[in-house]
């Protein structure tokens, strides 16, 4: 199946900055929820530097902000409400499900946001893509090499997170939808459904990196 543009359905600049910026702090505050329970020192170590890369994405897009005459604090107040209510939903209960939630939900919404950037001025463009990639790659080749020791070790644990993986599509998808649906132009159910059919096939790589069904 062809790649569905989502350049059509990118905000206006104002807004796409504010909720990407809001969604990778309120990702960092995640992290480091989940550092205070991991397991073992290698989970904390990994923890901490997947929220390093999250923080320094968050840094970069308060840049942009600026470089565009706003202001951080009102461009991200709007989108906390809706982003706050997905952290809790899908903020897991131990540092597994963190992780995983860390890796496939967040992920997705990387997915979104890194292809909604088709639409935004030329001048943002590749400044904007450069820092949401940057690294992205790095922390989930460690994320599936950390989960898969654990899961090879834990037939339960591969239970539970399959569990808990799916259990993530929904509230993610929501999120997605608001990030799209934020748009001025129209994001009817129609034009969007291929898109989110390539976002749960993404859904559903990921998942198959773990060995875990979707």
């Amino acid at each position: 199946m062809s790649r569905v543009e989502l350049g059509d359905f990118t905000p206006d600049l104002d807004v796409y900055l504010g909720q990407a910026a809001y969604l990778q702090l309120a990702l960092f505050e995640s992290l480091g929820r989940a550092a205070s329970i991991a397991p073992s020192t290698r989970a904390k170590a990994l923890t901490g530097l997947i929220a390093t890369s999250t923080l320094e994405r968050h840094r970069g897009l308060l840049r942009e902000i600026e470089r565009s005459g706003g202001d951080p604090a009102d461009l991200m107040q709007p989108h906390r409400s809706v982003i706050d209510d997905f952290q809790r939903r899908t903020g897991g209960g131990d540092w597994y499900e963190t992780i995983l939630a860390t890796y496939v939900a967040a992920g997705l919404l990387d997915d979104v946001f890194s292809r909604l950037t088709a639409g935004l001025p030329a001048d943002y463009r590749d400044r904007v893509v450069e820092i949401l990639e940057s690294d992205a790659e790095v922390d989930e080749a460690e994320i599936v090499a950390e989960l898969s020791l654990a899961i090879g070790a834990d037939p339960r644990l591969a239970s539970r997170l399959a569990l808990w993986g799916r259990r993530l599509v929904g509230d993610t998808l929501l999120v997605a939808r608001a990030a799209i649906s934020a748009s001025h132009q129209s994001a009817d159910d129609e034009r969007l459904e291929p898109v989110f059919t390539e976002l749960i096939a993404a859904h559903t790589r990921r998942m198959d990196a773990l060995g875990l069904t979707a």
